[in-house]
Parts: C-alpha cells; structure tokens; sequence
C-alpha cells in the first residue's frame, strides 16, 4: 500500500466527482432507449452518487418491478456507457408530478361556496409594520374587517358569509354544520 499525499487524493475526488457529473447527462440521452418509452414515462434519473444511480418512479409499484429489472438495466447502461455503475435504486421520493397551472387553482378557488373575491376591498391594507408578527396579524385583521363590509349577513347569526355560502346552503357554513349535527 503506497502513500498518497492529500493533493493527489483530493485531485482523485474532484476528478470521479467530475466524472460523473459528465456521466449524468449522458445517461439522461439514453435513458429512453435504454428502458423503453412506456417505463421512461413513468422515471426519472436523479443523479448518480458513489457509482450508483438514483431513478425517482411514479409509484412504489414502478419501484418494485423495475428493481427485479435493475440487472438487467444496469447491464445496459454500462455498455451503452462504457462505464463500471455498481447498482440502479429506484424509489418514489424524488418524483414529482407536473405543477397544475395558476388559472386551475384560480377556477377551482374561485368555483368554492367560502370564496371571497380580492376585489371586494376597494383597497388594499398595507402597514410598514409587516415584519413582526403582531403588525402582519393586525393588517390582517384590518383586512379581513374591511373585507367583510361588503359581505352579506347570514340570516341566521348575522355574520359576514361570502354570498356563495348562502346561495349553496341559505346559512354561513358555521350554521350550515350546527345544522347538520
């Protein structure tokens, strides 16, 4: 066993660490034709630390049944690669599924009985005092208050109720679920 100096060891690391991280992107190309377009649809490569790939799946059944066929994928991809990859994990914590666009969330916010519209506040409340708790907590007391000025009354309570409330149940949802008891 021979002695090697720190700056020849660090090199070392620096140079499989850039290995690599050139290897990534190229095991991304392939990915496809390596596993087929059916699997590559529900995978994704995350990296490659320690001579292992990392593959997020869209479900733990994904995960399972590409383990029983990560030999036979690891083989692939070494000859594809040319390279020496020890072992493929997959697992279901890097998958993320695609964001839902703004306008979805608006149209569903906006479809719901408790929704009140920003618009009913002729103008925003805004104090310099925001970066404290009790200064955010009393604009937006303000701003719930001023808010449910233009809101109408449930027949009930004589509260402030959004209008899709009362339209949906005749009572604010407080009295609707009393009811319901």
């Amino acid at each position: 066993m021979s002695l090697k100096s720190i700056n020849q060891v660090l090199g070392n690391i620096q140079r499989s660490a850039l290995w690599q991280e050139q290897l990534f992107p190229r095991l991304l190309n392939c990915w496809v034709e390596i596993v087929g377009a059916g699997v590559a649809a529900q995978t994704r490569p995350l990296s490659i630390q320690r001579d292992v790939v990392w593959v997020a799946t869209s479900s733990a059944a994904w995960a399972q049944n590409l383990t029983f066929e990560r030999k036979t994928i690891l083989m692939k991809l070494n000859h594809k690669l040319s390279t020496s990859l020890i072992d493929i994990r997959f697992s279901t914590a890097g998958w993320k599924s695609l964001p839902t666009t703004e306008t979805q969330i608006t149209i569903s916010a906006s479809k719901h009985p408790s929704y009140v519209a920003d618009d009913l506040v002729p103008e925003k409340l805004v104090t310099s005092s925001l970066d404290n708790a009790l200064g955010a907590f009393e604009n937006w007391a303000r701003m719930m208050q001023e808010r449910s000025h233009y809101l109408p009354l449930c027949p009930q309570c004589q509260c402030p109720t959004p209008a899709g409330e009362l339209e949906r149940w005749n009572v604010c949802f407080l009295c609707c679920s009393k009811l319901l008891r």
